[in-house]
């Protein structure tokens, strides 16, 4: 199957199926397609579904079978950029709740729960991720611009609230606090950051969503 990111921005994901080709995407994603190409929306299973529901995803995922060649074209929900991420049996991944786009090849979608409570609980980035394991390429959406690292073992990042994107599973996830409490409530950085620790690769978003919506909330009239 290939494949041809477009746009700056706004991206668009354009996939070119080859007749008896299928890709899972997330419900709704679908922006235009060639006519041949048939979707099947399905469950995969209660206990997929529901972790699935529990990782910020639809119950759902939608499948893509081409009955003939054409294309498939999957638009970016929120300015940024758009990932194509490759996973083998020796690499698996994590990404934030609601990165998933699509993906191709025989790879499983499953919830990853932190192992360290407390860093998902006040890290920011959630106690519930998404883990995707197998061989093929997994289409992840990214808030803004994409900014990538190769952590060496031992080495650290730290990195605020909602910026991470995603991460190798060999990278460990903890948090700290910003320091004395003039840092953490006068300094605008919240209480805690995420402290990520190699080996293994990953990346940082500069635009999480949920700071575009607070940084607009501002200029919203209260009723």
């Amino acid at each position: 199957m290939q494949y041809n990111i477009i746009g700056d921005s706004l991206p668009v994901l354009l996939l070119q199926l080859e007749q008896g080709e299928t890709v899972q995407c997330e419900s709704g994603a679908m922006s235009w397609m060639d006519k041949g190409i048939r979707m099947d929306t399905k469950a995969g299973g209660i206990g997929k579904a529901v972790g699935r529901m529990f990782s910020g995803e639809s119950l759902f995922l939608n499948h893509y079978h081409a009955e003939q060649a054409g294309e498939l074209a999957l638009a970016a929900t929120f300015p940024g950029s758009i990932r194509a991420i490759e996973v083998t049996p020796d690499r698996p991944i994590v990404a934030q709740k609601s990165a998933f786009l699509a993906m191709i090849g025989n790879v499983n979608m499953s919830v990853f729960f932190q192992k360290k409570i407390g860093a998902g609980l006040v890290g920011g980035e959630g106690f519930i991720m998404q883990k995707f394991e197998g061989s093929g390429l997994v289409f992840l959406e990214i808030d803004g611009t994409a900014v990538e690292y190769d952590l060496q073992m031992g080495q650290q990042k730290i990195v605020d609230t909602g910026y991470l994107a995603m991460m190798d599973a060999s990278v460990s996830m903890d948090v700290e606090t910003v320091g004395s409490l003039k840092n953490a409530f006068f300094g605008g950085e919240g209480i805690f950051n995420t402290v990520l620790t190699g080996p293994g690769h990953i990346v940082i978003q500069s635009l999480p969503a949920y700071v575009t919506a607070r940084n607009l909330a501002r200029y919203i009239p209260s009723k």
